[in-house]
């Protein structure tokens, strides 16, 4: 089978003739994937940063959309034709960068069939973070201030839709580009990240006191959120930046984790498009360099994804 990856680690990205995955494991399922998606930190795995539970040669990729095609012993939610998605961490036999993949059934839970195979397949890491981020990190309550630094990606204008429908007061920095969607999405205010001021215009609204809590989606922009929260106020970011010192703020690095509970809810939110995320570019297999370099670089309009064997979603 095809699939897309590297040969050893740090090596560059190209188009693999994988062996085809086993039948299923007690507990597993065989997926053929329809769409996979891509971000930064697929990089990480590249250049052996992130332990997904694989040795090169494997394809990359740790979020995947696709129809059951077989079922392992002892699995009884799932049965060969369901659509499904998630983010089913460690990696089993491939990546899912391929055109199927085995899975712990355990990690995959069933796609809304009025979503698009592209929207599935972005939405696991980034809606994971956001809600992990936000629920356990900060501990966003209503009525809460929040800054979302970072709005116009897929896991901030996500932040930003979780926090409203959770009953915060959001602000966000976003550019000229997203600023009209991610005040669509809920945030009261919508700061352009390129001022340097932003810090200051974000307390000004807030009273001069600051922000309850802010999350920074922005590589290296922990140091600027934390001038906008409050003195004993919380700061979470998903960026690895090095601890931000000031007001007494408390601080926390947010690392995704697959959690089927919480993706089950964050996936009914999508289908009922109380959430919502556009892709911005999907690519077939062939094109999984240029894929993830998009993406490292920076998808703006959307996230980036990966076609395998696409064929029409049920309705």
């Amino acid at each position: 089978m095809l699939g897309a990856g590297v040969r050893q680690i740090g090596g560059r990205v190209e188009l693999l003739d994988l062996p085809e995955p086993p039948g299923p494991g007690p507990g597993e399922v065989v997926l053929d994937v329809a769409a996979a998606g891509v971000g930064n930190w697929d990089d990480i795995v590249r250049s052996g940063g992130w332990d997904v539970g694989l040795t090169p040669p494997m394809a990359l990729g740790v979020e995947v959309a696709g129809t059951v095609v077989a079922v392992g012993s002892g699995v009884t939610g799932f049965r060969p034709g369901d659509e499904v998605l998630g983010h089913p961490l460690p990696l089993r036999h491939q990546g899912c960068w391929a055109e199927r993949v085995v899975v712990d059934a355990d990690l995959i839970v069933a796609k809304p069939p009025n979503v698009p195979w592209e929207t599935a397949a972005a939405f696991p890491v980034p809606a994971l973070t956001a809600e992990q981020a936000l629920s356990e990190s900060l501990r966003v309550a209503e009525n809460e201030t929040l800054l979302v630094h970072g709005a116009g990606g897929a896991t901030g204008g996500l932040a930003v839709q979780l926090a409203v429908l959770r009953g915060a007061r959001v602000i966000a920095t976003a550019g000229p580009a997203s600023a009209d969607r991610v005040a669509r999405s809920g945030a009261v205010e919508v700061v352009d990240y390129r001022d340097r001021s932003w810090p200051d215009q974000v307390r000004k609204w807030s009273g001069g006191a600051g922000v309850d809590t802010a999350l920074n989606a922005v590589p290296g922009g922990s140091a600027d959120a934390v001038r906008a929260v409050r003195e004993s106020g919380r700061l979470a970011t998903i960026t690895g930046d090095p601890r931000s010192a000031g007001w007494g703020v408390s601080f926390a690095d947010v690392y995704v984790r697959p959690d089927t509970d919480q993706l089950t809810k964050l996936s009914a939110l999508l289908g009922e498009g109380r959430l919502t995320l556009s892709v911005g570019l999907a690519l077939p297999l062939a094109e999984a360099a240029a894929a993830l370099d998009r993406a490292v670089r920076g998808a703006n309009g959307g996230p980036v994804v990966l076609r395998a064997n696409q064929r029409p979603s049920k309705s």
